[in-house]
């Protein structure tokens, strides 16, 4: 949803996406099929992404790492090495209008739960882009 969002965006935004869990569950299986028809129903290819578990490298890689819900922030906090640059915090950060602190996980779920997911993050996703745009008109 970030990815599709951010190139949607006008001007587009140019930031360096990935998506990682914090279990070794489905390394390089594709995301659910349940959830590529809900994003492809909304023009999202999500075919070509494949599962991963986060590295040590990655709290290096990149300055934000968000988390779907407190439990993985936890996982995150408790992995991340003292010299990191990444700041870590809960997607839902960027959508206080949620009212929600979590994502919840769709997988045990019906059909429905994967399309409260991606309501989720994009708005979550649209919260994060206009922060970055807000910095960015900062720095100019």
């Amino acid at each position: 949803m970030l990815r599709h969002l951010a190139a949607q965006a006008e001007p587009p935004v140019h930031i360096d996406i990935d998506s990682a869990g914090t279990a070794d569950y489905h390394i390089g299986a594709p995301p659910d099929l349940r959830s590529q028809r809900a994003a492809q129903r909304r023009g999202i290819d999500l075919s070509g992404l494949r599962a991963r578990q986060i590295t040590l490298d990655d709290f290096a890689r990149f300055d934000l790492i968000l988390a779907m819900d407190r439990e993985n922030l936890r996982e995150l906090s408790a992995m991340k090495p003292e010299n990191s640059r990444a700041s870590l915090k809960l997607f839902l950060e960027y959508a206080p209008e949620m009212n929600l602190r979590d994502v919840p996980d769709p997988y045990y779920l019906d059909a429905d739960a994967f399309e409260t997911v991606l309501d989720l993050t994009a708005a979550a996703s649209r919260g994060l882009l206009a922060s970055l745009q807000v910095s960015l008109e900062k720095g100019a």
